[in-house]
Protein backbone atom coordinates (compact mmCIF):
# COMPACT_ATOMS: atom_id res chain seq x y z
CA UNK A 1 0.00 0.00 0.00
CA UNK A 2 1.33 3.40 -1.01
CA UNK A 3 -0.01 5.63 1.75
CA UNK A 4 0.45 8.72 -0.42
CA UNK A 5 -2.57 7.68 -2.48
CA UNK A 6 -4.97 8.15 0.42
CA UNK A 7 -5.89 10.97 2.76
CA UNK A 8 -5.82 10.27 6.48
CA UNK A 9 -9.59 10.69 6.48
CA UNK A 10 -9.94 7.93 3.87
CA UNK A 11 -7.56 5.61 5.72
CA UNK A 12 -9.31 6.06 9.06
CA UNK A 13 -12.74 5.65 7.48
CA UNK A 14 -11.63 2.44 5.79
CA UNK A 15 -10.51 1.03 9.12
CA UNK A 16 -13.63 2.09 11.00
CA UNK A 17 -15.93 0.67 8.31
CA UNK A 18 -13.88 -2.54 8.17
CA UNK A 19 -12.92 -2.17 4.52
CA UNK A 20 -9.35 -2.59 5.72
CA UNK A 21 -8.35 -3.75 9.17
CA UNK A 22 -5.84 -1.86 11.27
CA UNK A 23 -3.73 -5.02 11.20
CA UNK A 24 -3.76 -5.12 7.39
CA UNK A 25 -2.77 -1.46 7.24
CA UNK A 26 0.06 -2.06 9.70
CA UNK A 27 1.22 -5.07 7.68
CA UNK A 28 1.28 -2.82 4.62
CA UNK A 29 3.54 -0.36 6.44
CA UNK A 30 5.78 -3.23 7.55
CA UNK A 31 6.03 -4.42 3.94
CA UNK A 32 6.84 -0.89 2.78
CA UNK A 33 9.62 -0.57 5.34
CA UNK A 34 11.05 -3.92 4.25
CA UNK A 35 10.96 -2.81 0.63
CA UNK A 36 12.30 0.74 0.88
CA UNK A 37 14.06 1.43 4.13
CA UNK A 38 17.28 -0.37 3.23
CA UNK A 39 17.70 2.36 0.65
CA UNK A 40 16.40 5.35 2.61
CA UNK A 41 17.38 4.55 6.20
CA UNK A 42 14.44 6.50 7.57
CA UNK A 43 13.90 4.25 10.60
CA UNK A 44 16.48 3.69 13.31
CA UNK A 45 14.37 1.16 15.27
CA UNK A 46 11.23 -0.88 14.62
CA UNK A 47 9.08 -3.32 16.59
CA UNK A 48 6.74 -5.04 14.17
CA UNK A 49 5.41 -7.60 16.64
CA UNK A 50 4.26 -4.91 19.06
CA UNK A 51 2.82 -2.82 16.22
CA UNK A 52 0.68 -5.77 15.11
CA UNK A 53 -0.56 -6.21 18.68
CA UNK A 54 -1.49 -2.52 18.83
CA UNK A 55 -3.36 -2.92 15.53
CA UNK A 56 -5.23 -5.96 16.80
CA UNK A 57 -6.37 -3.92 19.80
CA UNK A 58 -7.74 -1.23 17.47
CA UNK A 59 -9.59 -3.87 15.43
CA UNK A 60 -10.95 -5.40 18.63
CA UNK A 61 -12.45 -2.08 19.70
CA UNK A 62 -14.10 -1.65 16.31
CA UNK A 63 -15.52 -5.17 16.42
CA UNK A 64 -17.04 -4.37 19.82
CA UNK A 65 -18.70 -1.29 18.36
CA UNK A 66 -16.42 1.10 20.23
CA UNK A 67 -14.70 4.15 18.78
CA UNK A 68 -10.91 3.63 18.64
CA UNK A 69 -10.23 7.32 18.02
CA UNK A 70 -9.85 10.02 15.39
CA UNK A 71 -6.68 8.45 13.92
CA UNK A 72 -7.74 4.80 14.07
CA UNK A 73 -5.34 2.34 12.52
CA UNK A 74 -2.72 4.79 11.23
CA UNK A 75 0.83 3.39 11.44
CA UNK A 76 3.22 6.13 12.52
CA UNK A 77 6.90 6.78 13.10
CA UNK A 78 8.14 8.63 16.18
CA UNK A 79 11.11 10.96 15.82
CA UNK A 80 13.98 9.66 17.92
CA UNK A 81 14.13 12.77 20.09
CA UNK A 82 11.02 11.84 22.05
CA UNK A 83 9.85 8.87 24.05
CA UNK A 84 7.78 6.00 22.73
CA UNK A 85 7.19 3.29 25.30
CA UNK A 86 9.35 0.23 24.73
CA UNK A 87 11.86 2.00 22.48
CA UNK A 88 15.21 3.46 23.42
CA UNK A 89 15.28 7.22 22.94
CA UNK A 90 18.77 7.47 21.50
CA UNK A 91 18.72 11.09 20.27
CA UNK A 92 20.85 9.83 17.38
CA UNK A 93 23.81 9.72 19.77
CA UNK A 94 26.35 7.11 20.80
CA UNK A 95 25.85 8.37 24.34
CA UNK A 96 22.34 6.91 24.51
CA UNK A 97 22.06 3.91 22.20
CA UNK A 98 22.39 1.52 25.16
CA UNK A 99 19.92 3.34 27.42
CA UNK A 100 16.95 1.53 28.89
CA UNK A 101 13.78 1.67 26.77
CA UNK A 102 11.33 4.43 27.60
CA UNK A 103 8.80 3.42 30.25
CA UNK A 104 6.19 5.94 29.12
CA UNK A 105 5.13 7.69 25.95
CA UNK A 106 5.65 11.41 25.43
CA UNK A 107 2.48 13.49 25.70
CA UNK A 108 2.26 13.70 21.91
CA UNK A 109 2.81 9.98 21.34
CA UNK A 110 0.32 9.06 24.07
CA UNK A 111 -2.32 11.30 22.54
CA UNK A 112 -1.74 9.76 19.12
CA UNK A 113 -1.99 6.23 20.49
CA UNK A 114 -5.10 7.16 22.47
CA UNK A 115 -6.63 8.23 19.15
CA UNK A 116 -5.84 4.88 17.52
CA UNK A 117 -2.38 5.34 16.01
CA UNK A 118 0.03 2.41 15.90
CA UNK A 119 3.69 3.15 16.65
CA UNK A 120 5.71 1.09 14.22
CA UNK A 121 9.16 2.48 14.99
CA UNK A 122 11.50 5.38 15.67
CA UNK A 123 12.66 7.65 12.85
CA UNK A 124 16.21 8.84 12.37
CA UNK A 125 17.45 12.28 13.41
CA UNK A 126 20.83 14.04 13.57
CA UNK A 127 22.53 13.86 16.97
CA UNK A 128 20.29 15.72 19.43
CA UNK A 129 18.58 17.29 16.42
CA UNK A 130 21.36 19.82 16.06
CA UNK A 131 21.38 20.38 12.29
CA UNK A 132 19.27 20.56 9.15
CA UNK A 133 20.62 17.29 7.79
CA UNK A 134 19.84 13.78 9.03
CA UNK A 135 22.86 11.62 9.70
CA UNK A 136 24.61 10.33 12.79
CA UNK A 137 27.23 7.81 13.91
CA UNK A 138 24.97 5.08 15.37
CA UNK A 139 22.47 4.80 12.53
CA UNK A 140 24.04 6.44 9.50
CA UNK A 141 22.64 8.71 6.80
CA UNK A 142 19.00 9.15 5.79
CA UNK A 143 18.43 9.75 2.07
CA UNK A 144 15.85 11.89 0.35
CA UNK A 145 13.39 9.71 -1.62
CA UNK A 146 13.13 12.39 -4.32
CA UNK A 147 16.87 12.23 -5.06
CA UNK A 148 19.06 9.76 -3.20
CA UNK A 149 22.11 12.02 -3.53
CA UNK A 150 20.52 14.51 -1.12
CA UNK A 151 19.50 14.69 2.52
CA UNK A 152 15.81 15.07 3.37
CA UNK A 153 16.91 17.83 5.74
CA UNK A 154 16.62 17.78 9.48
CA UNK A 155 16.18 17.34 12.15
CA UNK A 156 12.92 15.47 11.41
CA UNK A 157 14.47 13.94 8.29
CA UNK A 158 13.68 10.33 9.12
CA UNK A 159 10.00 11.06 9.53
CA UNK A 160 9.97 13.13 6.33
CA UNK A 161 11.65 10.40 4.27
CA UNK A 162 9.31 7.73 5.62
CA UNK A 163 6.20 9.72 4.65
CA UNK A 164 7.47 11.11 1.34
CA UNK A 165 8.30 7.59 0.19
CA UNK A 166 4.82 6.29 1.08
CA UNK A 167 6.05 3.93 3.80
CA UNK A 168 3.76 5.47 6.44
CA UNK A 169 1.09 8.19 6.31
CA UNK A 170 1.99 10.22 9.40
CA UNK A 171 4.77 10.79 11.92
CA UNK A 172 5.94 12.99 14.73
CA UNK A 173 8.37 15.86 14.35
CA UNK A 174 9.73 18.80 16.32
CA UNK A 175 11.03 22.24 15.47
CA UNK A 176 13.56 24.36 17.36
CA UNK A 177 14.85 26.29 14.36
CA UNK A 178 13.08 24.79 11.37
CA UNK A 179 13.19 21.05 12.00
CA UNK A 180 9.57 20.51 10.93
CA UNK A 181 9.57 23.02 8.10
CA UNK A 182 12.95 22.24 6.53
CA UNK A 183 12.39 18.49 5.94
CA UNK A 184 8.79 19.14 4.91
CA UNK A 185 10.01 21.66 2.33
CA UNK A 186 12.65 19.29 0.95
CA UNK A 187 10.35 16.27 0.90
CA UNK A 188 7.21 17.71 -0.67
CA UNK A 189 5.15 17.53 2.52
CA UNK A 190 2.87 19.85 4.45
CA UNK A 191 4.53 20.88 7.70
CA UNK A 192 3.56 23.51 10.25
CA UNK A 193 5.32 24.84 13.29
CA UNK A 194 2.25 25.67 15.31
CA UNK A 195 2.20 28.39 17.92
CA UNK A 196 4.39 27.27 20.80
CA UNK A 197 2.30 25.47 23.39
CA UNK A 198 -0.30 23.92 21.10
CA UNK A 199 1.16 20.47 21.75
CA UNK A 200 2.54 20.28 25.29
CA UNK A 201 6.08 19.29 26.18
CA UNK A 202 6.96 17.26 29.25
CA UNK A 203 8.28 19.58 31.95
CA UNK A 204 10.22 16.73 33.54
CA UNK A 205 12.19 16.37 30.26
CA UNK A 206 12.92 19.93 29.07
CA UNK A 207 13.41 20.03 25.29
CA UNK A 208 16.83 20.22 23.74
CA UNK A 209 16.34 23.70 22.32
CA UNK A 210 14.57 25.11 25.36
CA UNK A 211 12.01 27.85 24.74
CA UNK A 212 12.43 27.46 20.97
CA UNK A 213 10.97 23.95 20.74
CA UNK A 214 7.63 23.06 19.17
CA UNK A 215 6.29 19.50 18.90
CA UNK A 216 4.36 18.64 15.78
CA UNK A 217 3.65 16.32 12.87
CA UNK A 218 4.48 15.72 9.24
CA UNK A 219 1.93 14.57 6.66
CA UNK A 220 1.30 14.55 2.93
CA UNK A 221 -1.22 17.38 2.91
CA UNK A 222 -2.40 20.28 5.03
CA UNK A 223 -5.77 18.61 5.56
CA UNK A 224 -3.99 15.51 6.90
CA UNK A 225 -1.82 17.62 9.17
CA UNK A 226 -4.80 19.58 10.50
CA UNK A 227 -6.74 16.38 11.18
CA UNK A 228 -3.85 14.93 13.18
CA UNK A 229 -3.33 18.20 15.05
CA UNK A 230 -7.01 18.27 16.01
CA UNK A 231 -6.43 14.92 17.69
CA UNK A 232 -3.35 16.04 19.61
CA UNK A 233 -3.41 19.76 20.51
CA UNK A 234 -4.58 20.94 23.91
CA UNK A 235 -3.16 21.99 27.26
CA UNK A 236 -1.40 19.85 29.83
CA UNK A 237 -0.86 20.96 33.44
CA UNK A 238 2.76 19.82 33.38
CA UNK A 239 3.72 22.25 30.59
CA UNK A 240 3.97 25.81 31.88
CA UNK A 241 3.72 27.18 28.33
CA UNK A 242 0.85 25.04 27.00
CA UNK A 243 -2.07 26.88 25.42
CA UNK A 244 -5.77 26.48 26.13
CA UNK A 245 -6.51 25.12 22.69
CA UNK A 246 -8.74 22.06 22.80
CA UNK A 247 -11.48 21.30 20.25
CA UNK A 248 -10.20 23.74 17.64
CA UNK A 249 -11.62 21.68 14.74
CA UNK A 250 -9.04 23.06 12.35
CA UNK A 251 -9.57 20.38 9.69
CA UNK A 252 -13.31 21.09 9.44
CA UNK A 253 -12.65 24.79 8.93
CA UNK A 254 -10.47 24.34 5.85
CA UNK A 255 -11.92 25.39 2.50
CA UNK A 256 -10.74 26.55 -0.91
CA UNK A 257 -11.12 30.28 -0.23
CA UNK A 258 -7.90 32.17 -0.88
CA UNK A 259 -6.72 35.03 1.33
CA UNK A 260 -7.42 38.46 -0.13
CA UNK A 261 -3.87 39.70 0.44
CA UNK A 262 -0.46 38.31 1.34
CA UNK A 263 2.88 39.95 1.93
CA UNK A 264 5.69 38.51 -0.19
CA UNK A 265 9.24 39.00 1.06
CA UNK A 266 11.90 37.38 -1.11
CA UNK A 267 14.84 37.95 1.27
CA UNK A 268 13.17 39.10 4.53
CA UNK A 269 15.65 41.95 4.37
CA UNK A 270 18.72 40.13 5.57
CA UNK A 271 19.50 37.05 3.49
CA UNK A 272 20.85 35.98 0.12
CA UNK A 273 18.53 33.64 -1.76
CA UNK A 274 19.64 31.15 -4.39
CA UNK A 275 18.59 32.25 -7.89
CA UNK A 276 16.76 29.02 -8.72
CA UNK A 277 14.99 28.97 -5.37
CA UNK A 278 13.93 32.58 -5.83
CA UNK A 279 12.73 31.88 -9.37
CA UNK A 280 10.38 29.05 -8.40
CA UNK A 281 9.06 31.08 -5.45
CA UNK A 282 8.37 34.08 -7.69
CA UNK A 283 6.57 31.74 -10.09
CA UNK A 284 4.39 30.57 -7.18
CA UNK A 285 3.67 34.16 -6.17
CA UNK A 286 2.67 35.02 -9.72
CA UNK A 287 0.36 31.99 -9.74
CA UNK A 288 -1.33 33.29 -6.57
CA UNK A 289 -1.66 36.74 -8.14
CA UNK A 290 -3.27 35.21 -11.24
CA UNK A 291 -5.71 33.42 -8.91
CA UNK A 292 -6.81 36.77 -7.46
CA UNK A 293 -4.59 37.19 -4.39
CA UNK A 294 -3.27 40.73 -3.91
CA UNK A 295 0.51 40.57 -3.45
CA UNK A 296 2.16 43.20 -1.28
CA UNK A 297 5.92 42.98 -1.75
CA UNK A 298 8.10 43.90 1.21
CA UNK A 299 11.83 43.52 0.86
CA UNK A 300 12.41 43.99 4.60
CA UNK A 301 10.61 41.97 7.27
CA UNK A 302 13.40 42.19 9.82
CA UNK A 303 16.22 44.74 9.87
CA UNK A 304 18.52 42.18 11.49
CA UNK A 305 19.34 38.54 10.92
CA UNK A 306 17.84 36.59 13.86
CA UNK A 307 20.62 34.01 13.62
CA UNK A 308 22.90 35.67 16.19
CA UNK A 309 20.19 35.89 18.85
CA UNK A 310 18.83 32.44 17.98
CA UNK A 311 22.32 31.02 18.43
CA UNK A 312 22.39 32.31 22.02
CA UNK A 313 19.36 30.17 22.86
CA UNK A 314 20.59 27.18 20.91
CA UNK A 315 24.19 27.16 22.16
CA UNK A 316 23.08 27.80 25.75
CA UNK A 317 20.73 24.81 25.54
CA UNK A 318 23.52 22.64 24.11
CA UNK A 319 25.78 23.66 27.00
CA UNK A 320 23.04 23.08 29.56
CA UNK A 321 22.68 19.51 28.33
CA UNK A 322 26.31 18.50 27.87
CA UNK A 323 28.84 20.85 29.43
CA UNK A 324 29.30 18.40 32.32
CA UNK A 325 30.89 15.97 29.84
CA UNK A 326 33.66 18.33 28.72
CA UNK A 327 37.01 16.69 29.41
CA UNK A 328 35.60 13.16 29.65
CA UNK A 329 35.86 10.23 27.25
CA UNK A 330 32.13 10.51 26.56
CA UNK A 331 32.57 14.05 25.30
CA UNK A 332 34.72 12.76 22.43
CA UNK A 333 31.76 10.66 21.25
CA UNK A 334 29.77 13.80 20.45
CA UNK A 335 29.85 15.18 16.91
CA UNK A 336 32.67 17.77 16.67
CA UNK A 337 30.36 20.45 15.27
CA UNK A 338 27.93 19.89 18.13
CA UNK A 339 30.85 20.15 20.57
CA UNK A 340 31.56 23.58 19.08
CA UNK A 341 28.00 24.67 19.98
CA UNK A 342 28.38 23.27 23.49
CA UNK A 343 31.60 25.14 24.09
CA UNK A 344 30.18 28.33 22.64
CA UNK A 345 27.26 27.99 25.04
CA UNK A 346 29.55 27.83 28.05
CA UNK A 347 30.82 31.31 27.17
CA UNK A 348 27.39 32.97 26.99
CA UNK A 349 26.51 35.08 30.03
CA UNK A 350 23.15 35.93 31.52
CA UNK A 351 23.07 39.44 30.08
CA UNK A 352 23.57 38.04 26.58
CA UNK A 353 20.71 35.61 27.13
CA UNK A 354 18.47 38.46 28.29
CA UNK A 355 19.45 40.48 25.23
CA UNK A 356 18.46 37.55 23.03
CA UNK A 357 15.06 37.57 24.74
CA UNK A 358 14.81 41.27 23.89
CA UNK A 359 15.41 40.33 20.26
CA UNK A 360 12.41 37.97 20.39
CA UNK A 361 10.15 40.85 21.37
CA UNK A 362 11.74 43.19 18.84
CA UNK A 363 11.35 40.73 15.97
CA UNK A 364 7.82 39.92 17.04
CA UNK A 365 6.86 43.59 17.04
CA UNK A 366 8.23 44.06 13.54
CA UNK A 367 6.11 41.13 12.36
CA UNK A 368 3.07 42.61 14.07
CA UNK A 369 3.51 45.86 12.17
CA UNK A 370 3.41 43.96 8.88
CA UNK A 371 0.36 41.97 9.94
CA UNK A 372 -1.46 45.30 10.20
CA UNK A 373 -1.31 45.30 6.38
CA UNK A 374 -1.98 41.61 5.70
CA UNK A 375 -2.58 38.52 7.85
CA UNK A 376 0.08 36.42 6.10
CA UNK A 377 3.73 36.73 5.10
CA UNK A 378 5.23 34.46 2.44
CA UNK A 379 8.96 33.76 2.10
CA UNK A 380 11.00 31.04 0.43
CA UNK A 381 11.06 28.00 2.71
CA UNK A 382 14.84 27.81 2.40
CA UNK A 383 17.41 30.25 1.05
CA UNK A 384 19.28 27.56 -0.82
CA UNK A 385 19.52 23.94 -1.85
CA UNK A 386 19.87 21.18 0.74
CA UNK A 387 23.06 19.32 1.52
CA UNK A 388 24.07 16.28 -0.43
CA UNK A 389 25.02 13.30 1.69
CA UNK A 390 28.31 14.99 2.49
CA UNK A 391 28.84 18.67 3.23
CA UNK A 392 26.42 21.56 3.72
CA UNK A 393 23.66 23.23 1.73
CA UNK A 394 24.30 25.44 -1.30
CA UNK A 395 23.39 29.00 -2.27
CA UNK A 396 24.19 29.97 -5.86
CA UNK A 397 26.56 27.06 -6.27
CA UNK A 398 28.60 27.69 -3.14
CA UNK A 399 28.40 25.73 0.10
CA UNK A 400 26.68 27.93 2.65
CA UNK A 401 25.50 27.05 6.18
CA UNK A 402 22.92 29.86 5.95
CA UNK A 403 20.85 27.96 3.38
CA UNK A 404 18.11 27.69 6.08
CA UNK A 405 18.13 31.34 7.16
CA UNK A 406 14.35 31.88 7.08
CA UNK A 407 13.06 29.45 9.70
CA UNK A 408 14.90 30.17 12.94
CA UNK A 409 13.54 33.60 13.76
CA UNK A 410 9.98 32.29 13.79
CA UNK A 411 10.87 30.02 16.70
CA UNK A 412 11.94 33.14 18.59
CA UNK A 413 8.73 35.08 17.90
CA UNK A 414 6.54 31.98 18.45
CA UNK A 415 4.36 32.70 15.41
CA UNK A 416 2.78 29.83 13.50
CA UNK A 417 4.49 29.08 10.17
CA UNK A 418 3.96 26.35 7.60
CA UNK A 419 5.49 25.13 4.35
CA UNK A 420 4.06 23.53 1.22
CA UNK A 421 5.66 22.49 -2.08
CA UNK A 422 4.99 24.47 -5.25
CA UNK A 423 7.09 22.89 -8.03
CA UNK A 424 10.19 20.84 -8.69
CA UNK A 425 13.77 22.08 -8.82
CA UNK A 426 16.32 20.92 -11.41
CA UNK A 427 17.63 18.45 -8.83
CA UNK A 428 14.25 16.73 -8.78
CA UNK A 429 13.65 17.92 -5.23
CA UNK A 430 10.54 19.92 -4.32
CA UNK A 431 10.77 23.68 -4.00
CA UNK A 432 8.58 25.17 -1.28
CA UNK A 433 7.32 28.38 0.25
CA UNK A 434 6.93 29.33 3.91
CA UNK A 435 3.71 30.98 5.15
CA UNK A 436 3.89 32.93 8.42
CA UNK A 437 0.82 33.95 10.42
CA UNK A 438 0.09 36.36 13.26
CA UNK A 439 0.28 35.30 16.89
CA UNK A 440 -2.00 32.31 17.64
CA UNK A 441 -3.55 32.49 14.17
CA UNK A 442 -2.64 28.92 13.27
CA UNK A 443 -5.90 28.48 11.39
CA UNK A 444 -4.98 31.36 9.05
CA UNK A 445 -1.76 29.57 8.16
CA UNK A 446 -3.45 26.19 7.72
CA UNK A 447 -6.21 27.73 5.60
CA UNK A 448 -3.68 29.48 3.36
CA UNK A 449 -1.61 26.29 3.03
CA UNK A 450 -4.73 24.31 2.09
CA UNK A 451 -6.08 26.81 -0.44
CA UNK A 452 -2.63 27.33 -1.98
CA UNK A 453 -2.29 23.56 -2.45
CA UNK A 454 -5.41 23.72 -4.62
CA UNK A 455 -3.87 26.51 -6.71
CA UNK A 456 -0.39 25.03 -7.13
CA UNK A 457 -1.71 21.48 -7.72
CA UNK A 458 1.61 19.93 -6.82
CA UNK A 459 0.92 16.25 -7.45
CA UNK A 460 4.34 14.76 -8.11
CA UNK A 461 5.50 11.90 -5.90
CA UNK A 462 9.00 10.82 -4.94
CA UNK A 463 10.22 7.81 -6.88
CA UNK A 464 14.02 7.76 -6.64
CA UNK A 465 13.85 5.12 -3.88
CA UNK A 466 11.81 2.65 -5.90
Amino acid sequence: MDFRKYSLKELVNNVKTKKVSAKEMTEAAINNIGKYDKTLNAFCAVNFDDALKQAENVDSLINKGEDPGMLAGLPIGVKDLEDAKGFVTSYGSELHINDEPAQEDSILVKRMKDQGCIVIGKTNTPEFGYKGKTDNVPFGTTKNPWNLDYSPGGSSGGTAAAIASGMIPLGTASDGGGSIRIPAALSGLAGIKTSQGRIPIESNKPPGSGVLTVKGLLANSTEDNAMALDATVGPDPTDIFSLESENLNWAKQLNDELPKTVIWSPTMGFSTVDKEILSICEKAINTLADAGVEIIEKEVVWNENPMNAWMVFWASSCARRHQHLIGTDDYEKIDPQLRWFIEKGTRIDGASYASAMDACYRLGFQLHELFEESPLIITPATCGHPPKLEGDGFVNGKENPLWVDFTMGINMTRNPAGVIPTSLLKSGLPGSIQIIGAQRQDIDVLQAMHSFEKVFQFSEKASAHE
